[in-house]
């Protein structure tokens, strides 16, 4: 199977998903969750959302390019990547709330709007898709190649960042499965047609 057909396969399977939960699952999960603000599961999950902020990764990827440039090209290319990598799916994912205009759940909470209404830029109209979640597969994506033996932790952080979205109620689930694939999608595209070369170039040249 080709790199394209996987790729086409693997979009249509996260939709059919997003359109499967929108239908049945995204308010009864919200409501379920929605009951949960008062009690340790949400103080726990509020403190696990803030490793989704882009400023996590943002920053010390840009700080160890300038820093290691010259001294060290192999590690200033990684944190190259971290940077780039973050910051392509959180533009992405700002481009498409604006498009796509959802409601967040305390829209559905407040006035029952559960919809989409394009061109938005209000944040009670930017839910899908789910920024953290995307900022947060990204960095997983970009600390698995760096630290292969590490990947299961990587990618469990980035699975509890995803649900705590939803936990939180600041998103629906299919805004984090949209989300997820989207930072999944950018970052090995990235990786792929770019820095896959030149991370091997570089560290070549330092052998």
């Amino acid at each position: 199977m080709n790199t394209y057909l996987r790729w086409t396969l693997s979009f249509c399977f996260v939709l059919l998903l997003c359109i499967a939960s929108f239908t049945l699952a995204d308010i009864p999960a919200a409501m379920r969750f929605n009951a949960l603000k008062e009690s340790p599961v949400f103080q726990l999950f509020s403190f696990i959302t803030l490793f989704g902020e882009s400023q996590w990764y943002l920053v010390p990827g840009f700080l160890l390019f300038i820093a290691l440039r010259k001294k060290n090209p192999f590690v200033a290319r990684q944190g190259l990547f971290l940077f780039t990598a973050v910051a392509v799916s959180g533009i992405a994912a700002d481009i498409i709330k604006f498009i796509a205009g959802r409601a967040r759940p305390k829209l559905w909470f407040s006035d029952k709007l559960y919809l989409f209404d394009f061109f938005h830029t209000e944040a009670e109209w930017t839910s899908f898709p789910s920024g953290h979640s995307a900022t947060a597969f990204s960095a997983a994506i970009v600390l698995s190649v760096y630290y292969p033996r590490w990947r299961l932790l990587f990618f469990s952080a980035a699975i509890l960042i995803a649900c705590s979205r939803i936990v939180l109620t600041k998103h629906y689930i299919s805004d984090v499965l949209a989300g997820s694939f989207l930072g999944i999608a950018s970052t090995v595209l990235l990786y792929n047609r770019y820095f896959k070369t030149r991370l091997n170039a570089v560290e070549s040249s330092e052998i």
